[in-house]
């Protein structure tokens, strides 16, 4: 059993408010029910929202077209080596 909640980074703090906020909700009711998974973790102690900036946001590596510099630095922060550094471990 999860002893505390998973903290689940966010940019978009409308995103947070209408997960966190009831009101924001009911204004929300055309979304699809299966999108309201996040609002009941979050109710249930499963997951914390939290706010990340953009900057630092990890996932971006994943999700968009970076810059190289860009890129390179948040390959460095998720402790992902180049090939080129890898040396001998890698074939050819």
């Amino acid at each position: 059993m999860q002893t505390e909640a998973t903290p689940l980074f966010c940019d978009i703090m409308s995103a947070i408010s209408m997960a966190k906020n009831s009101v924001f909700h009911q204004r929300a009711r055309h979304i699809n029910r299966k999108y309201h998974f996040i609002r009941e973790a979050l109710q249930e102690g499963v997951i914390n929202m939290q706010f990340c900036r953009s900057e630092e946001q990890l996932a971006y590596i994943f999700t968009k077209a970076l810059p190289k510099d860009r890129f390179k630095q948040l390959r460095l922060k998720l402790g992902v080596k180049p090939v080129s550094s890898l040396g001998e471990a890698v074939e050819k």
